[in-house]
């Protein structure tokens, strides 16, 4: 081996040692003076509190107790005029050399006993709101933040705050409410050689917690379990209090595998799983919903202006798998891109991953052959209108070879039909010929059939169940309107909700009802024409009016067969809104000038299709009349109070067309999920809010009518011969008293 050059040896000696006695000098210099640059550092960021949070931070002790270790005591945060929101005992740092000698703070050992942080929300005062203050920047510009930036920045902010040991004894986490509060005291908690462990006390003993596992943050691989003592369940009764929202679980477990940073791309890989998941929540559905196993392996990408997990991501549930695309980009536009395909999948073992209480009519289903289930949507919220949504399911040699709890072929011979109110029964109905109100199809008046097909499913013959078009077009009208405004339901989704389901308003009982309809529509199990028969025979088209046969005779005193072209349209005017049907007419019996619009509306569409001729005169808006006797149970109200009216108590408000100007808003599953205003006993409130308002314009109309009738009999009374000018005023006075107390006595009654 060839030897250096002494020559060189020398030069290398001459440049290292003067830099080796720099360092040396500069270090005992900055070791020497690293109290008072300590205080001096303690002192700036109490400062920096007060101006920018208005917090008030003391220190009792703070000093160096070894090269890079620092030892703090009695800690104390407090938000001006607020409650004290942290206090530490005592708490010993210590930061690795070399990341921080390249500028980058890294905790390596830390030390903790004895402390608390107390949140408190109460009357809308806050002792942590100051982490919601933005604190505005001059050197700021119109410029996006580059999330994918922002999104790495802080994983390893998050990361390098997290030891590489830890030893923390009783510390605890309380938070309080108006609603509700929660206590977590971590007894225990150490990192040691990459292994977590822990041991949390919820709300002084009601249970214990435990995370452990793997531990290394500094190399971005962490492997953490969350689970209680006993085999107990992971309870948070803090969500159910704060949303509604029943939430619990066996185990919990996180992993992160790998982040990184390059061309603008901040690219996250981990897994998420938990086992014997419990939801309950009024909008997802009204029982228990059970996930033995569910998990998810994601690949999120971060970029400068989109989040989104990758479709190399897999959703496991049970034995179903699917692969999942999310994007949601931020600027210049709002743009939403979902994705979702299971590829070819048994079967039997999609139906039997289907979780515990989710679907109670298809329970004990047994099916064979494969299936394949793809979806794909896309907005541009700029361009609502252009949405792209396609939603399918391919089957090869897909077959049910048993029924569950649900036999879907009873209606294809005569059934027991029994309504539900409020989730309470109402009286049965035989479905079929030997009930003298059953109507069979070609009894029912091809304007009916033709005017309700027309409205709720024009393409009822032709299509699978599921009118895409229409579900496009709903989408994008509630997305445009921020509100329910338009549903997107067929026929055969409705006759499904009717006959099989509840009338619930959750997502599961949706989700339910969609695949019913699926396997009805394509395993054939009822033909499209007894479909319809019995879509006729069942719903609902006034209080306590089921079938066709009691309505045309309810409201027309004829037979569905009689039923003309003005007065079909009415029946389809109602269907989504049944128990409102009386307030579209007026006391003379006629129609509410409001439908007119609809009448020609729903009539030039069927003139289209060749089901009536073109007609210039609302298509027998004006000849349709209601049955005389019905007639005096109208009250006179004014346009804005009927359409109101016409709204309320609606039980297939999900048909493809709009029925009325304005349906009532819904909130979306968002907001029925997590808005507190969503809750069980604010459910209650809204109800009871809207029958008082409904009473309040009962109410308000009778009195018009009292009004309207003393009216009359006062101005009768000038015209009655025989009497002296004063018995006329003293009639008159009479009248008016008597009116006078009629209408105390109805405004006593207003809520």
């Amino acid at each position: 081996m060839k030897r250096l050059n002494p020559k060189y040896i020398r030069i290398a000696a001459y440049i290292l040692v003067p830099l080796i006695l720099i360092l040396l000098i500069g270090g005992y210099i900055a070791y020497s003076k690293r109290g008072a640059l300590l205080e001096k550092a303690i002192d700036k960021a109490k400062l920096k509190a007060k101006r920018d949070y208005n917090l008030d931070v003391k220190i009792g002790s703070a000093q160096f107790t070894g090269l890079s270790t620092v030892s703090f005591s009695d800690i104390s945060i407090v938000p001006d005029g607020r409650d004290s929101l942290l206090n530490i005992k005592n708490f010993v740092v210590s930061v690795r050399i070399m990341p921080l000698v390249l500028g980058e703070v890294k905790l390596s050992d830390v030390v903790l006993q004895d402390g608390f942080i107390h949140l408190i929300d109460k009357n809308g005062v806050k002792n942590f709101d100051f982490l919601f203050k933005k604190k505005k920047d001059s050197t700021a510009t119109d410029t996006k933040a580059d999330l994918s930036n922002i999104a790495h920045n802080l994983i390893n902010e998050v990361l390098y705050k997290i030891p590489d040991n830890l030893a923390l004894n009783n510390f605890m986490i309380s938070f309080k409410s108006d609603s509700a509060q929660l206590k977590l005291l971590a007894q225990t908690a150490l990192i040691k050689d990459g292994q977590l462990s822990s041991t949390i006390k919820v709300n002084d003993g009601e249970a214990n917690w435990h995370f452990a596992g793997k531990m290394h943050p500094s190399d971005k691989d962490i492997d953490v379990m969350l689970y209680a003592d006993n085999r107990q369940k992971v309870e948070l009764p803090f969500i159910e209090k704060k949303f509604n929202l029943k939430l619990n679980f066996d185990t919990l477990q996180t992993k992160l595998t790998k982040e990184d940073h390059s061309s603008g791309e901040t690219s996250i890989s981990g897994s998420w799983s938990v086992k014997n998941l419990l939801i309950h929540h009024p909008g997802i559905s009204s029982t228990d919903i059970v996930f033995p196993e569910a998990a998810i392996d994601a690949d999120v990408k971060v970029g400068t202006n989109y989040v989104s997990i990758d479709s190399t991501s897999t959703i496991h549930v049970k034995k179903l798998t699917a692969h999942p695309f999310i994007k949601y980009t931020l600027n210049p536009v709002k743009i939403y891109e979902l994705k979702l395909n299971t590829g070819w999948l048994n079967a039997a073992d999609m139906f039997d991953s289907f979780p515990t209480g989710m679907f109670d009519a298809l329970d004990g289903i047994q099916v064979a052959g494969k299936l394949n289930y793809h979806m794909n949507f896309f907005m541009d919220t700029s361009k609502p209108d252009d949405l792209i949504f396609d939603s399918g399911m391919d089957k090869d040699n897909f077959r049910i070879l048993k029924f569950g709890r649900t036999d879907l072929t009873k209606l294809n011979s005569p059934f027991i039909y029994t309504p539900y109110e409020k989730g309470k029964p109402m009286a049965p109905h035989l479905i079929g010929p030997e009930n003298p109100e059953f109507t069979p199809l070609q009894q029912i008046s091809p304007n009916l059939r033709n005017a309700v097909m027309t409205a709720e499913d024009p393409s009822f013959y032709t299509n699978h169940g599921f009118v895409m078009e229409a579900i496009r077009k709903s989408i994008a009208t509630d997305f445009k309107t921020k509100k329910y405004k338009r549903g997107g339901s067929g026929i055969s989704q409705q006759l499904v909700k009717n006959a099989f389901l509840s009338r619930e308003k959750t997502m599961a009982r949706k989700i339910e009802e969609i695949l019913i309809v699926w396997l009805i529509e394509n395993n054939r199990i009822m033909t499209k024409d007894r479909m319809l028969e019995v879509y006729f025979n069942i719903i609902e088209w006034g209080k306590n009016i089921y079938g066709i046969a009691e309505a045309s005779h309810y409201y027309f005193g004829k037979a569905p067969s009689e039923l003309s072209l003005g007065e079909s349209i009415y029946l389809a005017s109602i269907v989504p809104y049944p128990k409102g049907g009386l307030y579209a007419f007026q006391p003379d019996g006629s129609l509410r000038p409001g439908l007119h619009g609809y009448f020609n509306l729903i009539g030039k569409l069927m003139a289209i299709k060749g089901y009536t001729a073109r007609d210039t005169n609302a298509y027998g808006f004006y000849e349709v009349r209601l049955r005389e006797s019905l007639r005096r149970q109208i009250a006179p109200v004014d346009t804005a109070t009927a359409d109101s009216l016409m709204k309320q108590g609606g039980a297939d408000d999900d048909s493809i067309l709009p029925v009325v100007e304005e349906p009532v808003k819904k909130p979306n599953f968002f907001q029925r999920l997590f808005g507190k205003k969503d809750t069980t006993e604010q459910k209650a409130e809204e109800k009871q809010k809207q029958k008082e308002q409904t009473i309040k314009e009962q109410i308000k109309a009778q009195i018009e009518a009292l009004k309207a009738e003393y009216k009359l009999k006062i101005d009768a009374v000038d015209t009655t011969g025989g009497r002296t000018r004063k018995e006329v005023r003293q009639e008159k006075r009479r009248l008016r008293n008597e009116e006078d107390e009629k209408e105390k006595e109805l405004k006593d009654k207003m809520p």
